[in-house]
């Protein structure tokens, strides 16, 4: 056999079943929950949720977060603020809302022990300094701004399907060429890698979770031990959510684009950075899981842009044997199944025709792909140093 045949033919033994597995999560996107829609507050929740909100030098991005909160109804009890000893504005900008909502409260958390991540130290602080009358924990982070109706919405949903944890996505802001090229990309190793947003029974192990919007029954997050079970963890959502998983709580994720929006990042440079280092999820899993993770990645989503043009070469040289046939029309597939799941994900992007100009470049994303599985790869090899701010 020559070496195009080994090579095709090494392939498909790797890539089919990869395929396969990637078709099985991608087709119980039809049947997914729709998106949660903004409700009004209605007399049997008033105040049953405690919101807590990190902070550490949020000044230049808390203001729509603050101002979503405030609009939120009364089933919220208390806006908890947990700042980490702010120096830039953030903490002026808490007490000023606070004189005219009496429901934040500014709060400072304690020095951070050296075995604790910042974020989630100053989540189980808040949730200490919470009121024991509220029957539900909702974490927010600072760049996420919340649309009226969010909380109502993601209660009552919680409360009608049973759910102890419920976690949304966000509909995303972006406003550079960069993010709009290179994020998608990023989001996509994802929707690869686990269910979509709003599909149910998930095994424990594989649960996905959102702590931009993090919803807890007090009672599970007591019995759980606050947030010490992901007091190391950067990924401190998916971690907490699959061990109440495993503890045998019922975990939800669900579409969250209509009552939450998200702007986590400015520029190219700093998502790839930032968000690309935290989307490993590796303190959630296991070292089998994340060789597997990886290994889809390359096969469905990182090398077939390259593989199909390898292909297409060996073609036009006159290699016409069955494998090679197949092994491309496999990749062709691949790229066809990519370019058309931009359609899926385009409602989880906000678009303000006036100020979006470079979003066509969101049509682009899918020629990112090998740079968003390498910076995954990269992820899963080293381990964060810095933090928002913080070093470890």
């Amino acid at each position: 056999m020559t070496f195009v045949a080994v090579f095709c033919l090494g392939l498909l033994f790797f890539q089919i079943p990869a395929t396969l597995i990637l078709l099985s999560r991608l087709l119980k996107g039809p049947s997914r929950r729709p998106p949660l829609l903004p409700l009004q507050t209605t007399g049997d929740l008033l105040g049953k949720v405690s919101i807590i909100v990190p902070t550490l030098n949020e000044v230049e991005r808390i203001d729509p977060c603050l101002l979503g909160l405030s609009q939120q109804g009364y089933e919220v009890r208390e806006i908890l603020v947990v700042d980490s000893q702010s120096s830039d504005g953030t903490r002026e900008k808490v007490k000023d809302i606070a004189a005219l909502d009496p429901r934040f409260r500014l709060k400072t958390d304690d020095p951070l022990p050296a075995n604790w991540v910042g974020r989630p130290w100053a989540l189980h602080n808040g949730f200490l300094m919470s009121s024991p009358q509220s029957e539900w924990i909702l974490g927010i982070d600072a760049d996420t701004q919340p649309q009226r109706g969010l909380v109502a919405s993601i209660v009552k949903t919680a409360i009608e399907e049973g759910y102890d944890l419920l976690s949304l996505s966000p509909q995303f802001i972006l406003k550079y060429p960069g993010e709009w090229w290179l994020q998608p990309a990023l989001l996509m190793t994802l929707l690869y890698r686990f269910d979509s947003a709003g599909v149910r029974d998930h095994v424990p192990e594989r649960v996905m979770a959102n702590g931009q919007c993090f919803l807890i029954r007090r009672a599970v997050l007591e019995a759980l031990g606050g947030y010490q079970c992901a007091a190391k963890s950067f990924c401190d959502d998916v971690t907490l959510a699959r061990y109440a998983a495993c503890s045998g709580y019922k975990v939800g994720f669900m579409d969250g684009a209509k009552v939450l929006r998200v702007r986590m990042y400015e520029g190219l440079q700093e998502t790839w950075k930032e968000w690309g280092r935290s989307l490993d999820l590796k303190d959630a899993a296991t070292s089998a899981q994340m060789a597997g993770d990886l290994a889809l990645l390359l096969l469905t989503q990182g090398l077939p842009l390259f593989l199909a043009i390898a292909l297409v070469l060996f073609f036009l040289q006159g290699y016409h044997f069955l494998t090679l046939i197949i092994a491309l029309g496999l990749n062709l597939l691949l790229l066809l199944i990519r370019f058309g799941l931009l359609f899926a994900i385009t409602p989880s992007y906000y678009r303000d025709q006036t100020k979006q100009a470079s979003s066509w470049l969101f049509w682009l994303s899918p020629l990112a792909d090998p740079l968003a599985v390498l910076r995954i790869v990269l992820s899963t090899l080293q381990k964060p140093t810095s933090w928002r701010g913080r070093e470890y």
